[in-house]
């Protein structure tokens, strides 16, 4: 007895020390608001101040329609409308969820204008350009694991950037577009879609795809031999390594924005903002030291290519 007490308390601590270390890798700070808020500057997203400012989004398809399917459950969004990366993202993400946990990933918000933030809302929430999402927090640890396992492991092909959030409990996913469309082209090349059909298995399916069992499992999050009639698996394509590995370069591409300084910011603070340097600013704005005026405009110049 005394054995399995001890058992169950080491398993219990490495649980514990598990998600303790999932959670403070998946720490808010104030450098991943920054870099979630650059990312929206720099490539000219569209902050909706209002509900109108939505539909206009929506107009011009800058946003899409999110819809609740077999593999995620949208929970009182009021405005379910995402950048169109963003939406895949969250639909594989929750196919391959449901996969692995056997439930359905539920999704608390999408797009928020500027007039409809929560009291608690940062100044510098990108919600309100349809580039995040927030869902629940799985109350299954095995669910929460692999959740959380797999929101670090697209932060370190810099994709999107995460937080645990404790007040209300959720995670926060800012999703970088343009980064995950070319990390998504260069891991599937050109994926398929391939409804499971009565007696099929992995292994004739990788058959008839000209895949293998290991690609499929992989690409649709599967551990075993699993799968349903009715199932929609996801069947990778050329891989981006048989690609030429030179490109033809481009012409540098550059972008000019103002910023108007607020209480508390300085140089550094701006130039880590916006991906520049100090030196950088203080030659376009014609400074000769760090002094900066609250409200003050500084033009900044950004070099995309």
């Amino acid at each position: 007895m005394k054995l399995l007490t001890a058992a169950l308390t080491v398993v219990s601590f490495l649980t514990f020390a598990s998600e303790s270390l999932a959670q403070s890798s998946l720490r808010g700070s104030r450098s991943s608001m920054d870099l979630q808020h650059s990312h929206a500057v720099m490539h000219g997203y569209g902050f909706a101040h209002t509900s109108r400012d939505v539909s206009d989004l929506v107009n011009r398809g800058q946003l899409v329609k999110v819809t609740a399917n077999r593999d995620m459950v949208i929970h009182n969004v009021s405005y379910a409308y995402l950048k169109p990366q963003v939406k895949t993202l969250l639909e594989r993400l929750s196919a391959q969820y449901h996969n692995a946990c056997g439930e359905k990933l539920t999704v608390t918000s999408m797009t928020r204008p500027i007039a409809r933030q929560p009291a608690n809302a940062h100044n510098d929430s990108v919600h309100p350009t349809g580039m995040a999402f927030d869902l629940r927090v799985p109350s299954n640890s095995r669910c929460r694991s692999w959740l959380e396992s797999t929101l670090l492991s697209l932060e370190d092909y810099n994709v999107l950037d995460a937080t645990r959030e404790r007040r209300p409990p959720h995670y926060h996913v800012a999703v970088f577009p343009e980064p995950y469309q070319q990390y998504l082209a260069g891991i599937m090349g050109q994926q398929r879609e391939y409804t499971v059909r009565r007696g099929d298995t992995l292994v004739a399916i990788a058959s008839r795809m000209d895949t293998t069992v290991a690609q499929l499992r992989a690409a649709n999050a599967i551990s075993g031999d699993l799968i349903h009639i009715g199932q929609t698996l996801m069947i990778p394509g050329e891989q981006a390594s048989n690609a030429p590995v030179m490109m033809q370069a481009s012409a540098p591409v550059v972008r000019e924005l103002e910023h108007r300084v607020r209480a508390g910011e300085t140089l550094w603070r701006i130039a880590s903002r916006y991906r520049t340097s100090v030196e950088a600013l203080r030659s376009e704005n014609g400074l000769a030291g760090d002094l900066l005026k609250v409200g003050q405009v500084l033009k900044v110049v950004l070099d995309e290519s």
